[in-house]
């Protein structure tokens, strides 16, 4: 039996002040193409080490009153220049843990 390709899911960004978060893109994530090679436009972030005003928006809150821990959350089609942003304000990180960004 062969296994379909399944895209590896990258490292967790670290960023120069200690900030972190999982950005990721796939057929599997909530990104724009939703395929496994890219650019992408959008992309999805996760758990990020600390709440991300940038961030914010894209948030999928799951409380009914609004109300999140913002480090437990997944961002959805999160602008890949929205996530170069939250990188340079956090002093930069190794750009090999983002997926190809458009």
């Amino acid at each position: 039996m062969v296994l379909p390709y399944i895209k590896p899911i990258n490292k967790v960004a670290v960023c120069a002040d200690g900030f972190q978060m999982s950005v990721q893109a796939s057929h599997f994530h909530y990104c724009s193409p939703r395929n496994d090679e890219g650019p992408y436009s959008t992309v999805e972030v996760g758990f990020p080490s600390e709440k991300e005003d940038l961030l914010v928006p894209y948030a999928e809150l799951w409380n009914d009153d609004g109300s999140a821990d913002y480090t437990d959350l997944v961002y959805a089609y999160v602008p890949s220049s929205v996530v170069l942003e939250v990188v340079a304000k956090h002093g930069g990180c190794d750009v090999t843990f983002l997926p190809l960004l458009d």
